[in-house]
């Protein structure tokens, strides 16, 4: 790490894409081994929110309520999928930002994309990075999120907390991404979208 440039502001600017069409696929299919048969999946966008605090950047995370029908209980971005009205992923991750946990459009600064990712569940997920000036007060959909909470970019950073986790699923073995954070399990396409901003930034 220590050779690597300082993470500031302008430094992940340069490294983010400018465009989500000039990403390269990433997914499910490729980390874990599914198959990539899904002709027409769904358009869904999240946002990466980069907190900027003074003594570091921060990425902010939520947790999912346990009932919910998708994913319940576990690490996310906020977002979701577009709507017929949305004219942009970065206008589906902010609408679906503001509305999960009470972060203002406004208070968002877009910086770019990451690789766009497609998931076995049929989604094609635009990450639409954003810097967030710290102080905001947040309101969580108590329907959908249980929890949010922020962890440093520097930890995202270290490669020593990828961890590559194994699960038997329909007698074959499908490999995912971990990244173990204090009490939180960050794993699956949270934690490849993840994955894919230390290569954004590192160049790895």
């Amino acid at each position: 790490m220590a050779d690597r440039p300082t993470i500031t502001k302008e430094y992940i600017l340069s490294r983010l894409l400018s465009d989500p069409a000039a990403g390269v696929l990433n997914g499910d299919f490729r980390i874990g081994g599914w198959r990539d048969d899904n002709p027409n999946p769904k358009p869904a966008a999240v946002l990466v929110p980069l907190v900027q605090h003074r003594q570091g950047t921060t990425v902010l995370l939520t947790q999912r309520t346990d009932h919910l029908h998708h994913h319940p209980g576990q690490v996310s971005f906020p977002g979701g999928r577009m709507e017929r009205l949305d004219t942009s992923p970065v206008r589906t991750a902010l609408r679906e930002t503001e509305e999960e946990i009470g972060l203002a459009s406004e208070l968002v600064e877009v910086a770019g994309y990451l690789d766009p990712y497609q998931t076995v569940t049929g989604f094609r997920v635009t990450p639409v990075v954003g810097f967030v000036r710290p102080g905001f007060e947040l309101e969580l959909d108590s329907f959908e999120v249980a929890r949010a909470f922020e962890v440093p970019l520097s930890f995202v950073l270290d490669p020593v907390n990828h961890e590559r986790h194994y699960r038997d699923v329909r007698g074959q073995r499908r490999q995912f991404y971990v990244l173990p954070y204090r009490n939180h399990y960050i794993w699956g396409a949270t934690a490849a979208m993840l994955v894919n901003l230390y290569e954004k930034l590192t160049g790895e």
